[in-house]
């Protein structure tokens, strides 16, 4: 049997063919769909958790108790997640583990776009890196073969192109993995440094081992070709290079690392000119020149953003291809009509607040015409960015420093700092955007909405409880379309002498559309045109002709545009 299916959805497809017991991970772009496609396997069991250290902690559990599991998150989430890797590579598992990691090459939904490939020399383990989505699936199943033949967790690394893109993939039938049978051994698995030290050792003979294994492994291949060209590359770069070198000989590298140099050096003898051709960082051929082995790589190949074959042709071939026009008017990003953010940003803004902001659907707030955010670091880095804030300016401004998250992001990163907070009684206003869902990657459950992946309902995580048994005097919850309420919350909130919190809460209006009755729309015999209500960045709103329009195709009826009215001139039309 054979299906289209994009790469996420073939990794999970390998998860189930490959007999893995237990899937974990925390939704990110461009990895979101793994964990998604894994739930509708009934015999797997599939979570979201709070973040991806602790992902990766429960897929390493279940592998050293003895069956095969998978972690999944993009390339910023192995960030996160990197202190216990950086440890499971010494220990080693029992059962076979992936992680998979979801590189973002260009950017589409990141704050970088970090070359995870690094990772696996880091911590040297091996990595495989995919070049469509039949490879998906089987680079899954190689994988923890691997993982079980030499003791370690191995990389699957992944791109935007290769999640997002589809290709044709055979099914087989899953396998019934071996339960290996749990043993307590505290000098491999317990990593005081007496034992640690004794596992580099055998870190570095598996690494010895697997230089040896990668020169024959199958996925390594040679593609001959007619011309005295030759190509290395691996994984979507694969697919850019095919298009655009007809006649060359191909070198495809499934495993990268570590890199089967005997077998590149054979490779580049055999052609006059080899180029290395790869996304991002030259991370092939660094190492390929330090084996003394010629390559032409960075030289003519851009090592920012993604590569296509349009860029291959003008930067190694010299092709200049003009782009097609687009006629089509530029559209920024924007929070969504209705969205309950956006009442909170405006408020803010009225208070002059100093906004620490986070990784969110929010972060568009800095983007006109809100033009709110101050900063966005990295999830959870808005609470204790804004201790620093309020330490380092000047008394006045100081009492306006704000640190903005949702409720996924508090949960992911956001409670260790606000314990911070607290202990060095830092004066600081935390709002906490409760819209009840993860929304930016596609609405997905989390503690705070009370269901788990699998569709189990569970008690809510309780924000206002959490703040206060951290110690905060000063909790508050608040639904933010009741705007002249929010105003006098934030106004005490910031008041307050210590740090305070407010949990502005109200579904994401994806999730429950029709919780405000009727829409909005202009009664233009009051309306003076004055353009206030453009203000509040509503995408509902908009100038036509010189005159202020409501789409009521866009319109959820939130009101907002009402509030902000001094006219009058705004009503809700059922």
């Amino acid at each position: 049997m054979k299906q289209i299916l994009s790469g996420n959805e073939a990794v999970a497809r390998g998860a189930y063919e490959a007999g893995i017991a237990v899937a974990a991970a925390y939704p990110g772009t461009p990895s979101t769909e793994i964990l998604e496609s894994i739930a509708g396997y009934s015999t797997i069991y599939a979570e979201w958790s709070v973040n991806e250290k602790i992902a990766f902690e429960v897929a390493y559990g279940t592998a050293v108790a003895g069956k095969r599991a998978l972690a999944a998150m993009k390339h910023v989430g192995v960030n996160v997640a990197s202190d216990a890797m950086m440890t499971a590579a010494y220990t080693g598992i029992n059962a076979g583990m992936v992680l998979v990691c979801a590189d973002d090459p260009g950017m589409h939904s990141s704050q970088n776009e970090q070359d995870n490939r690094f990772y696996a020399r880091f911590a040297q383990i091996p990595m495989l890196e995919p070049s469509n989505s039949q490879e998906a699936k089987e680079f899954v199943k190689l994988a923890l073969d691997i993982s079980e033949q030499f003791d370690t967790i191995v990389l699957l690394r992944m791109t935007t192109r290769i999640c997002h893109g589809k290709g044709l993939v055979t099914f087989e039938e899953p396998v019934i993995s071996e339960e290996r049978r749990y043993t307590k051994n505290p000098q491999k698995y317990v990593m005081i440094p007496a034992n640690a030290r004794k596992r580099h050792e055998v870190v570095k003979q598996r690494n010895a081992d697997l230089k040896s294994f990668v020169e024959t492994v199958v996925i390594n291949t040679v593609q001959r070709g007619s011309s005295d060209v030759g190509i290395i590359t691996s994984g979507v770069s694969y697919q850019y290079a095919r298009e655009v070198f007809d006649d060359a000989s191909f070198m495809k590298l499934g495993m990268t690392y570590p890199l089967p140099l005997d077998m590149i050096k054979s490779f580049v003898a055999q052609h006059d000119t080899v180029y290395v051709i790869e996304e991002l960082e030259p991370y092939l051929e660094d190492q390929i020149k330090a084996a003394g082995i010629k390559g032409i790589g960075k030289s003519m190949t851009p090592d920012t953003g993604e590569l296509s074959p349009e860029l291959l042709r003008r930067h190694v071939l010299g092709n200049r291809v003009e782009a097609e026009s687009d006629d089509l008017p530029g559209r920024p990003p924007v929070m969504c009509a209705g969205c309950p953010h956006r009442p909170v940003f405006n408020a803010l803004r009225k208070h002059r607040a100093v906004i620490n902001g986070d990784i969110g659907c929010y972060t568009l707030s800095t983007l006109p015409p809100l033009n709110t955010m101050d900063t966005c670091l990295c999830m959870g880095a808005s609470v204790g960015m804004a201790q620093g804030f309020a330490r380092a300016l000047p008394e006045k401004k100081a009492e306006r420093v704000v640190s903005v998250l949702g409720d996924s992001t508090f949960i992911h990163s956001g409670i260790p700092s606000l314990v911070n907070a607290v202990y060095n009684q830092s004066s600081l206003t935390v709002v906490i955007l409760d819209n009840r869902i993860t929304a930016m990657t596609g609405h997905q459950e989390n503690p705070g909405s009370g269901v788990t992946l699998q569709g189990e309902k569970v008690h809510a995580f309780d924000f206002e409880a959490v703040a206060r048994a951290i110690g905060v005097d000063f909790v508050r919850t608040v639904d933010p379309i009741e705007t002249e309420e929010l105003d006098g919350i934030i106004q005490d909130a910031m008041e307050f002498d210590g740090p305070s919190v407010v949990v502005a809460r109200r579904p994401c209006v994806l999730v429950q559309a029709d919780q405000f009755p009727g829409i909005m729309k202009i009664n233009r015999e009051l309306c003076q045109e004055c353009k206030i209500c453009l203000r509040i960045g509503c995408p509902a709103i908009s100038i036509h002709d010189g005159v202020v329009e409501i789409d009521a195709n866009l319109c959820f009826g939130c009101s907002l545009c009402k509030q902000v009215c001094p006219h009058d001139a705004i009503e809700r039309f059922v």
